[in-house]
């Protein structure tokens, strides 16, 4: 086979070369890299159904004849190339020294290598679609900045003229393209962007901003350019006080908005999308209210549902089988079925999740696999309504129902609504939390992760800081425990970090994991960070994770890893809370990434699955679910309280490592008793072990944790904070109540280490001989807990809610730890006796005779012993 590739990280340049190769030889196949820049690779997510890439895990298993290799003089590794494989260069930059022998290279002095395969377009006068030849565009307008780069020719200008009267289209292009601002453009930017007023006029947001830039010499176009790609309103104006008047600027997204009417009232003009006004004598609140009282003039009605919906649509009902729904998606080519219920929508099954189903073997009906919601549109709304609701609820299609009747009349879909807007890409909405970010961590922490956000910026990967921390900063609880997600090399990130700074590295390349251990180096890293006392704010270590997506063989298997990008990355986790990260690196740092409504959810407080197999993928989320509902004070969603109900057998089949890991982290917190009570109340706790009951009174002995500062039991060696300690005692308190055999069946289902289980069983023992102590004497309490560990001993008397249990208790520690025995095993020694049982049967009676109060001193304790020695051999002891 023959390939086309290019570099890595791929700029549009890259990505338009691989086209116009493919396009004069189509035989050849164009790999798609495997990292790309942002603005690209959301160009290729809209647009990619229209362009001829192949993924690279998608290629044939063949070997690879020949390669053409363009926009670089670098090879990428591909499978099947080999040392028979040729290759063929195409490039504008200068020729490198070491150009292996045997390749063969054309290099022309152009700004961009897209040139040189539009100009043998042109020539043999090859028809191009619109999105190729926006493509193309794309790739020489990036490369040469937009055609002002001091290295663009001639050719280049010849080429973009060409690819416009290929009807490549220019706004496309605006929204792909990026534009630095200068630092007074940047400080306006900042000010306008905190000071926008929203107006909704005909089912249209207009945006409106006022400001002053009296020494601003530069041109206000690119700001407004900026703020509107912030913002995606479907049109903007800005009102800006310069020395020359009031600047009026217009930028409008939609055809239903024609900003040069609104400016042509202001003696301005210019087209319908951009236009402009300088308005002279007039001061700004002046100008700022006429246009509020003019907007509703000139803004028409949208284009609405009916003009572009499918009639007679295809819908499921709840039973169909998920084997059913595929051969009909097969049969049809559709990515998703509305699922109805007597003439109601209940929800929306999507082709991944009958995929998914179908790879786990299950034949799950719609009901169960479906996004469930009553999701519709009427066909009197616009369009505009129609792309927030599908951005707001993740649905692709979507049903259409009559307003009067209520019956479903037609549906509408992802690919209707890209075929009305033809120009228009969706983007997702943009917040920024960099000043939350910067106030929330230790300057030391803050500093450490942009030098490593810097060194990624300099290999162009992009580096998110991810998942509970996010979440906790947007709830005002921020902690310092925080995972690192690199777009690209996430090893060589860390390399990049060691060896400028030093430390030590493991990695994993199976997952692309690298820990930088910095416990070692805290005083050179602060110095180098420029803050030399802040040494031990620093971590003792960091977790860099490459970007990865993820999936499952089977229900309760562990997942398979491959890379991915930092939305397939985001999209394997738990909860739509916990898939919101914060990106790091450049002119990026605290731009929030929310993909799957994590955002919207967290201010709702609701605990909620991404997908209807969430819980078949991996049963620990349930526990997880609990964990998040009690601990945040959520709700878990209704929908995913269901699907979690549905996959409750699963639970028992997780191996008892994995659901103590999940235990483990419960026990660790304030909030234990709740959530195993909700364990309780959702099947969970039966699931894990038929035993595993939750009465009152397990509620009662685990809330006891909170007493332990106020209820100590004097003279007892706990050491509660080591190994541990606080954790296990936690779990004996939970057991404790339970009979010692199905204690020891729970603790064996959980695999247990063995000193734990042999601590808990003994306190379950002590527990149920504990009415006895309240009267016993001291030296019957000593014999009975001779063999119980500390911390079951303690356990039991958090737990005791009978004061002479406890009094007793206590009694006995403190008489053991003020009574002084004189006597020991070399004092038997000298009396005679040989070494034997008889020393611990002596030396315990002893113990048991200080402890009941028979021996007060040392004289009656010498006493006491003649009459031992003397019972237990019938000769008197030598004086």
């Amino acid at each position: 086979m023959r390939i086309i590739v290019t570099h890595e990280q791929a700029d549009f340049d890259a990505l338009a070369s691989l086209l116009g190769a493919y396009l004069l030889d189509d035989t050849a196949i164009p790999v798609l890299p495997r990292r790309m820049n942002r603005n690209v690779r959301a160009f290729v997510t809209l647009y990619g159904a229209e362009l001829p890439f192949v993924d690279p895990h998608d290629l044939p298993n063949q070997a690879v004849e020949s390669v053409c290799l363009v926009d670089t003089q670098s090879m990428v590794s591909v499978k099947g190339m080999g040392a028979e494989t040729t290759v063929h260069v195409v490039d504008h930059h200068p020729i490198r020294s070491d150009i292996p022998a045997g390749w063969t290279i054309s290099c022309e002095d152009l700004g961009a290598t897209t040139t040189i395969f539009v100009e043998d377009m042109q020539e043999r006068d090859d028809e191009i679609s619109m999105i190729h030849a926006t493509t193309l565009l794309l790739g020489i307008y990036e490369d040469t900045g937009s055609l002002t780069y001091t290295r663009t020719t001639s050719r280049d200008l010849r080429a973009a003229s060409y690819l416009l009267q290929q009807q490549a289209n220019l706004r496309i292009m605006g929204d792909f393209l990026n534009h630095p601002l200068s630092p007074d453009q940047q400080s306006l930017y900042d000010y306008l962007r905190n000071h926008l007023e929203t107006f909704h006029i005909h089912g249209h947001s207009v945006v409106i901003g006022c400001g002053s830039a009296f020494g601003l010499d530069e041109e206000l176009s690119t700001v407004a350019h900026k703020l509107r790609d912030l913002i995606d309103p479907d049109a903007l104006f800005l009102l800006i006080s310069t020395r020359a008047g009031v600047q009026m600027i217009g930028r409008s997204t939609s055809d239903h908005i024609d900003v040069a009417e609104v400016t042509s009232r202001f003696g301005g003009g210019g087209h319908s999308r951009a236009a402009a006004s300088l308005i002279k004598g007039r001061d700004l609140d002046e100008v700022h209210d006429e246009l509020v009282e003019l907007l509703p003039e000139y803004v028409s009605p949208a284009v609405t549902v009916s003009e572009i919906m499918s009639h007679h649509p295809q819908v499921l009902p709840p039973e169909t089988p998920a084997q059913e729904a595929a051969d009909r998606m097969q049969r049809y080519g559709y990515e998703g079925y509305p699922v109805v219920k007597e003439g109601r929508v209940i929800g929306l099954l999507t082709r991944r999740a009958v995929d998914r189903a179908i790879s786990h073997r299950l034949n799950l009906p719609a009901s169960s696999l479906m996004n469930a919601g009553e999701v519709i549109i009427h066909p009197d709304d616009s369009i505009d309504h129609l792309q927030r609701l599908m951005t707001d609820t993740g649905w692709g299609q979507i049903p259409v129902m009559d307003t009067e009747d209520r019956q479903i009349i037609g549906i509408v879909t992802r690919t209707d609504l890209l075929k009305i807007l033809t120009s228009q890409a969706i983007r997702p909405g943009h917040l920024n939390f960099a000043d939350k970010l910067e106030g929330a961590m230790p300057q030391a922490h803050l500093l450490l992760l942009k030098t490593a956000a810097e060194l990624a910026n300099e290999q162009k990967a992009a580096l998110y800081i991810v998942g509970g921390f996010v979440r906790d900063l947007l709830l005002d609880r921020p902690n310092q425990d925080f995972d690192l997600v690199v777009e690209g090399d996430a090893i060589l990130l860390a390399r990049h970090l060691q060896e400028r700074y030093g430390g030590r590295l493991t990695t994993h390349a199976r997952f692309g994991t690298a820990k930088w251990m910095i416990s070692g180096i805290r005083e050179s890293l602060a110095a180098a960070l420029h803050r030399p006392a802040d040494a031990d704010d620093l971590p003792e270590f960091l977790d860099l994770i490459s970007a990865r997506t993820e999936f499952y063989t089977h229900p309760t298997a562990l997942p398979t890893v491959e890379r991915g990008s930092i939305k397939l990355d985001l999209h394997r986790r738990d909860f739509t809370i916990n898939t919101m990260a914060l990106r790091l690196d450049g002119r990026h740092f605290g731009d929030l990434h929310d993909y799957w409504g994590g955002l919207n959810d967290l201010r709702e407080n609701l605990v909620r699955v991404l997908h209807p197999l969430s819980f078949v993928d991996d049963p620990t989320r349930m526990l997880r679910a609990a964990r998040f509902e009690q601990v945040l004070d959520f709700e878990i969603e209704k929908r995913t309280e269901e699907l979690l109900v549905e996959a409750r057998p699963l639970v028992g089949q997780l191996s008892g490592d994995r659901i103590r890991h999940e235990l483990d982290h419960i026990m660790d917190l304030e909030q234990r008793a709740m959530i195993l009570e909700r364990l309780s109340q959702l099947g969970l706790l039966a699931e894990i072990h038929p035993a595993l009951v939750w009465d009152q009174n397990n509620k009662d002995n685990l809330e006891m944790m909170s007493l332990i500062e106020a209820k100590s039991l004097r003279g007892i060696r706990l050491e509660l904070n080591k190994k541990n300690n606080l954790r296990k005692l936690a779990y004996i308190l939970w057991f404790i109540s339970q009979p010692v055999e199905k204690a020891q069946a729970i603790m064996r289902r959980l695999r247990y280490p063995s000193t734990q289980v042999k601590t808990v069983l003994s306190a379950c023992r002590l527990w149920k001989d504990l009415p006895w102590v309240a009267n016993a004497k001291l030296s019957a309490i000593a014999n009975r807990l001779e063999e119980v560990p500390p911390l079951a001993i303690y356990a039991n008397f958090l737990a005791a809610r009978d004061d002479g249990i406890c009094s007793n208790l206590q009694a006995y520690q403190d008489r053991l730890n003020t009574i002084q025995p004189g006597v020991n095993g070399d004092d038997l020694r000298r009396h005679g006796l040989p070494p034997g049982p008889i020393y611990k049967k002596i030396l315990s009676a002893l113990r048991d005779a200080w402890l009941d109060g028979k021996i007060e001193d040392n004289f009656q304790e010498q006493a006491f012993l003649d009459e031992l020695i003397r019972n237990e051999t019938g000769v008197h002891p030598a004086s």
